[in-house]
């Protein structure tokens, strides 16, 4: 009997050539297509994460990445749009069990928008908040179904104190996509069909079982992934960039197995001992990520599985593969490009493309190389050193 992994994999693998031909309109567009975003809703993908008591398919941790990065190697963009429109269906457990069921009301192929950034100002009043505020980088919003968007609260128009000393209390709101407004503002340089605009609220009215605390709530659900998913974030990132390296890969290759010879080369490019020495030198480095992702997978998973995942420790090992990774796979694409020549150049290479993308990817906030810190202070604090097992 084929599962639901299976299947669903065996239908992404089957659609792979028609998305693949269709990167130049996803790039055109700055989004991927309707049509193209429902039938990846009818094939499963969006409902890869939800439980199974919602009627989700509740893949475990390492198969729902496995599909990240498959969509990420055919085609990077539509591999972020699962990354946000279906990874993000592991933090809705952190609201109240109404709440949550509100959101599935309709069925499990629920599409979520999400931006952490703090740029929303929530004021407390009766049975909830007013929030308005305007949030970038909100990926998918056009195809969404629901909206996420980070706010620092507010009382009597006083910031609120959080748990860090200093910092206000920073917490999450949700609201179906028709309440939020969208401002046509992604025009960038890699990862152009994620349509990652702007959005906004302009005081409006969020019950209060609608906001979450993605570091202290306690999960409504039952399950190893849904009651410690900002762990989960690092880990998705690590696939989103290993996938579009792997792509990038696949791309010089098949270059190099046209037969090509670029200009004033004594021979085609399979056959240069230069070629050869950095291909493989570039596929050792991705073998290095994949094997680094895959380490540190597991021992997510392990510990999801244990009830220990929401630990300090934990966060910042999977941050620092991250970071690493995300630096590591950027190379591999750099490679790719500068070994593709002058026809990289051109806007229907997707070397180039693959090479933006991976850029746009490592600009992100959770993959910025300030993260390397505290896996330092973890490693010189004596007491901790034990705990730095994967």
């Amino acid at each position: 009997m084929i599962d639901a992994f299976d299947r669903l994999l065996a239908d992404i693998q089957e659609l792979a050539p028609a998305i693949a031909a269709r990167a130049p309109e996803i790039e055109a567009g700055r989004r991927i297509p309707v049509d193209l975003i429902e039938t990846l809703r009818s094939a499963g993908l969006f409902r890869m994460l939800v439980p199974k008591s919602h009627g989700g398919l509740e893949l475990d941790l390492r198969e729902a990445l496995d599909i990240i990065t498959l969509l990420c190697r055919i085609e990077g963009s539509v591999g972020w749009a699962a990354v946000i429109g279906a990874g993000s269906a592991v933090f809705p457990a952190l609201h109240p069990r109404e709440t949550y069921d509100e959101i599935y009301r309709h069925g499990p192929d629920v599409i979520f928008a999400a931006s952490a950034a703090p740029m929303g100002k929530a004021e407390k009043v009766d049975g909830g908040w007013r929030v308005t505020g305007r949030w970038p980088f909100a990926s998918g919003c056009q195809h969404a179904d629901w909206i996420y968007g980070a706010c620092i609260m507010h009382e009597d128009g006083k910031p609120l104190p959080g748990p860090a000393e200093g910092a206000p209390l920073v917490r999450v709101a949700v609201l179906p996509a028709r309440q939020w407004r969208i401002e046509d503002t992604w025009y960038v340089a890699g990862l152009r069909g994620t349509g990652s605009h702007h959005v906004a609220l302009d005081d409006t009215f969020v019950p209060q079982g609608y906001f979450l605390d993605m570091a202290s709530d306690q999960s409504c659900l039952p399950g190893p992934l849904y009651y410690a998913p900002r762990q989960l974030i690092s880990i998705m990132h690590n696939a989103v960039a290993i996938g579009i390296a792997e792509g990038a890969l696949d791309d010089l290759v098949q270059m190099a197995n046209s037969g090509r010879r670029q200009q004033r080369a004594a021979t085609p490019m399979r056959e240069s001992e230069v070629f050869r020495h950095e291909l493989g030198r570039i596929e050792a480095d991705l073998r290095a990520a994949r094997a680094f992702h895959e380490v540190q997978m597991a021992s997510h998973w392990r510990h999801a599985k244990a009830g220990t995942l929401n630990d300090e420790t934990q966060l910042i090992q999977g941050i620092q593969s991250s970071v690493w990774i995300a630096t590591t796979c950027v190379r591999v694409a750099d490679t790719c490009f500068t070994l593709g020549g002058g026809s990289a150049l051109y806007d229907n290479s997707p070397l180039q493309r693959r090479m933006r993308d991976l850029h746009a990817a490592a600009q992100h906030f959770a993959v910025s190389q300030r993260h390397y810190g505290p896996s330092g202070t973890l490693l010189l604090d004596s007491s901790a050193r034990s705990a730095l097992v994967v």
